[in-house]
Formats: structure tokens, C-alpha cells, sequence
């Protein structure tokens, strides 16, 4: 079950109210201490609800689409491209907009709405009142192209009253919102560093791993450095620098007309995006009105929905996308359900600590490999590749920071992690680094999740996740994925844990905990599992 933020339960909350007497929210009041920490926005701002902005106000209007918002003032492009990403995915946004179709203005309508965000791990419930901050009559931040739709600015009031303020919300990344929508697992790629610009191999695998991504309901976002050019300012081809795109769509497009089109099937890798402006596109090869749209059939063109608007929606081919975006995140929704006819990982989740003693034996705050005298005082944690190969993704989370904006401590840590090579019958923790069993060492970055993919023979391993820096305290997530049971856990001098899943610690159901922790069930046993038998 979700968890209540503050202790504020949707349903009883709303058993005491009525149209009139409506929800006022004590947690996030219509002041400026809900507005701005440092900067005002700019003009008078009147706090109204969606009935005295405009008649007929609505949750959705017409179904809910990526084109329906637009960023206001505030600088959270990348809140705004997450956002359009989520209304692409109806199994994800049903989610985070719980109850839907109740939470429309009806008759039952008091001022009062609730949305959810996967955050560190658990589902929490965010309930809001809909007094919105306008100015001159309009709402000053999110808003959709309908006046009278207000989903999205509504959704964008419970993401700030999460981070404390509007402003907290002025600068962000957009795998970060999509992971809170989601609880998906993010993946930095810097294309530039990669040079897949300039390695036609490179470009080709990479590809076919966003169609893949796109394909299995993931969500891609991609982003331009400013390098020394003014923040958002544009380049010669319309695109804008430091701004978050939302990737709407990935395909192979068949060149060519009619049938010999079929049989010649000489296809294009384009990628579609949109700018959260809603204005502002890519004028290159392949944009809107371009001539490289007459290489392509009717029927063809017609199943991409091509329009000729500056809706801020535009295609591009993918090498052109590789030589102009500097940065993507990857959002993947790692399959773990036992029962799927796609690819099921072995999830393992840990919640830990950097935390700092005076007593190295005790200390757990060492610092990345450099503090060599530290490093190994880290948290560590043990697992196992039991097939001859295996594919490893790690995820290392931290938590997020924006609600210390407000005090000017908002800046995420720097972290990363090194995977060690260790005997196959260790059973506690390493004391003695060996330069040897070092064999991968991610990025260390002052993002909020640093993920690594890598293949690993048979074997077994120490994950030690890290601050670059020594002594640096705060909490983290880290998720294990591998083909089969990694019986991953964390490791003391004398015990050892066994990780627990991500759905068990949820509640999700018990079902869950008996498949990690008991794997080799017979089928006729789990087949008793009323979980088992209600997702047949």
C-alpha cells in the first residue's frame, strides 16, 4: 500500500469536504513559502482554483496526451519532459494519477486531489488542494495547451510540495522525475564522450538498444550541454541548449514508395522528441516540412503522423540526434515478474547508509578507492554469478536532495561503486584491498543514480558502493539485477543478510519474498499463492 505523505489519508480527508467546504491544505498553503525560497516569480500572484480561472474546468480533457502541457516559468523543462513521457505510457500514468476518473469535477468535487510518486523504493501518496498561483488570470507554472484542463498543473503542485517549494523544482533531470514516476531503473548515456557520432558500429548498437528500451514501455530523454553558450539559448538548426527533450517515439521508417518499397526494404533510423515549450523545433533534415519526406510512402507517412505545426514535436534521424545531443537518460522497467513471455531479471535491493565512526571497525563512510586506507570500511555487498557468463545492471540511488534547497544544501553527493573479484568461498567482508580484484569502477558523478551494466564470468563478488570523498555521510538504494538468483546480501564481520526484494519490503505481496527467498519452489506449491493465481 502507499504510503500517506504526512500522515494525510486521500479518502478520509475528502469524507470531510464538500463543494462547500473545500480542502484547504494545511501541509502547503497558498503563500509564498510554498512559492519560493529565494526568487519570487515575477508580477502579483493570486492563488485560484481551476473554477475561477476558467468554466468548466477538468482533470483531462479529451484523454490525456504528451502534447496537452507546456512549461511555465520556472525552469523545470526536464519536470515537464518526464511529464510528456508519462502520458505516452498509460500503464505508468494510471499509476501516478490514482483514481482518475473519481478525482474529476463532478458533483463529489471539494477541492481536494491526490497523486503518487515511487520515492527511494515506496509508493507515496501526495495529497494537494487546486489552488493554483496565477497571475494576470493565468497559471504561472505547468499548464496544458486546454485552458480548462488541469492535470498537469495539479500533478506539478504535488511534485513541489514533495521538494518543499515551486522553485525547489528550477533545475532537475528528467530520468530523475521519470524514476519517481515509475520506480524504473535510469541510465546515463554522455554521447558525446562516447563519440557515437563518429562510430558508425557504435550508432548502429545503440540504436537498436533504445528501440529495444522503447519497445519493452521504456522512457528516453535526451538533453544538449551548454558548453559555454547561454543557458537555453539556440543553435542554427533550432535546437536549445541546456533543455531537457522527451523522446515520443523510436522507429525503423521503410524508404521508398508502393510495393517496391516492400520488397527493397531499405529502411531509416529516426527518433521523434518534443520540446516542453510546445514552440521551438529542429529545422534540419527531416523536420517538419523538409524534402526528406518524399522519400517515404503515403501509407508510411501516414502511420507516423506527420504534421506540419510548430507544436514543438519533430523527427530527426538518429545520426543527426547522436551529433547534436550531448546527454540521454534511459528509463528501463526491469522485467521481474516470474511469469512473462520477455526476459525476467532476479531483483536484489538494499537500503543503506554512508555513516561515519570514529572507530574504523565500525566506520562506513571510507571514501572511493583513492582513501586506500578507508575504501575498504565502505558498506559491502557479496553475490554470486552462478552461470558461466551473466549480465549485471547495478543501480546506485541516492537520496534526493531538492528539499534542502531551502537551506542551500540541495547539492546532491558524488558517488559511484567498484565491483571486486573475490574467492569463491569468502564469506564477510574484505580488510585487505588487492589491486587485482578491482574489475569495474563506475562513474563518479553528483547524480542522483549512477547505473553500470557489465558482463561477469562465473564467480564470486563485493559491490562496494562509495562517496568519492571520505567521511561523507547520507543514505542510498542499491538494486542488483542478474539472470538468475545472485543471492546478493550484505556482509559483516560475523553475519551476513540476505537482500530482501524491493516488493517484499513494499508489501506488494508475499508471493514476492517466497520467490527470492525460496526459489526452488515446486510450481504445484506456488501455483497455492493467491497472487499467482489472480495474475494468471
Amino acid at each position: 500500500m502507499p504510503v500517506a505523505y504526512r500522515n494525510q489519508h486521500y479518502a478520509e480527508l475528502k469524507k470531510q469536504h464538500n463543494k462547500e467546504n473545500l480542502f484547504e491544505d494545511p501541509e502547503f498553503p497558498a503563500t509564498n513559502s510554498s512559492l519560493y525560497y529565494k526568487k519570487p516569480p515575477p508580477g502579483v500572484v493570486q492563488w485560484k482554483r481551476p473554477g475561477e480561472i476558467c468554466e468548466n474546468p477538468h482533470l483531462f480533457v479529451e484523454g490525456i496526451s504528451s502534447h496537452d502541457l507546456n512549461q511555465g516559468i520556472v525552469g523545470n523543462c526536464w519536470f515537464v519532459a518526464a511529464c510528456a513521457c508519462l502520458a505516452l505510457k498509460s500503464n505508468l500514468w494510471e499509476k501516478v494519477i490514482p483514481d482518475w476518473k473519481e478525482q474529476e469535477w463532478d458533483s463529489n468535487y471539494a477541492g481536494i486531489f491526490h497523486f503518487r510518486f515511487w520515492i527511494f523504493g515506496e509508493w507515496i501518496d501526495v495529497v494537494i488542494d487546486d489552488r493554483l498561483p496565477t497571475s494576470n488570470g493565468q497559471l504561472i507554472y505547468c499548464q496544458s495547451k486546454q485552458n480548462n484542463e488541469f492535470w498537469s498543473a495539479l500533478l506539478e503542485k504535488a511534485y513541489a510540495k514533495l521538494f518543499g517549494c515551486y522553485e525547489s523544482l528550477a533545475g532537475g533531470n528528467t530520468g530523475d522525475a521519470v524514476v519517481d514516476f515509475s520506480g524504473a531503473v535510469v541510465e546515463a548515456i554522455d554521447l558525446q564522450k562516447e563519440k557515437y557520432y563518429a562510430d558508425q558500429n557504435k550508432q548502429d548498437k545503440i540504436f537498436e538498444d533504445l528501440l529495444k528500451a522503447w519497445n519493452r514501455g521504456g522512457i528516453i530523454s535526451s538533453s544538449i550541454k551548454p558548453q559555454g553558450f547561454r543557458l537555453e539559448s539556440r543553435t542554427d538548426n533550432g535546437l536549445v541548449r541546456g533543455h531537457a527533450y522527451s523522446v515520443t517515439d523510436v522507429k525503423r521508417v521503410r524508404l521508398g514508395h508502393g510495393l517496391r518499397a516492400y520488397f527493397k526494404n531499405e529502411t531509416i533510423p529516426l527518433i521523434r522528441l518534443r520540446n516542453p515549450w510546445g514552440k521551438t523545433e529542429w529545422t534540419g533534415a527531416w523536420s517538419d516540412s523538409s524534402e526528406e519526406w518524399s522519400k517515404i510512402g503515403d501509407t508510411e507517412r501516414g502511420n507516423l503522423g506527420i504534421t506540419v505545426a510548430d507544436d514543438g514535436e519533430f523527427w530527426m534521424s538518429f545520426t543527426d540526434w547522436c551529433k547534436n545531443f550531448s546527454d540521454a537518460d534511459v528509463c528501463r522497467l526491469i522485467n521481474t515478474s516470474l511469469i512473462s513471455i520477455q526476459k525476467n531479471w532476479d531483483e536484489a535491493v538494499n537500503f543503506g547508509k554512508w555513516t561515519r565512526n570514529s572507530d574504523p571497525l565500525l566506520n562506513r563512510c571510507g571514501g572511493c578507492v583513492n582513501h586506500r586506507q578507508t575504501f575498504l570500511q565502505n558498506p559491502q555487498y557479496l553475490f554470486d554469478v552462478t552461470k558461466e557468463s551473466d549480465e549485471v545492471l547495478i543501480s546506485l540511488q541516492q537520496k534526493d536532495r531538492k528539499i534542502y534547497r531551502k537551506e542551500g544544501q540541495g547539492d546532491n553527493l558524488s558517488m559511484g561503486f567498484n565491483i571486486l573479484k573475490v574467492e569463491v568461498n569468502r564469506k564477510y567482508r574484505l580488510h585487505d584491498l588487492v589491486t587485482q580484484q578491482l574489475l569495474h569502477t563506475s562513474t563518479y558523478i553528483d547524480a542522483r543514480t549512477v547505473f553500470m551494466r557489465c558482463e561477469l564470468p562465473k564467480g564470486r563478488y563485493v559491490v562496494i558502493p562509495t562517496t568519492f570523498d571520505a567521511f561523507i555521510e547520507g543514505e542510498f538504494m542499491l538494486r542488483l539485477y542478474t539472470d538468475v538468483d545472485s543471492g546478493c546480501r550484505y556482509e559483516t564481520d560475523g553475519t551476513s543478510r540476505k537482500i530482501q526484494t524491493l516488493s517484499s519490503r513494499c508489501h506488494t505481496s508475499s508471493f514476492f519474498y517466497l520467490r527470492q527467498n525460496l526459489s526452488p519452489l515446486p510450481f504445484s506449491l506456488l501455483k497455492m499463492c493467491p497472487f499467482f493465481l489472480s495474475h494468471q
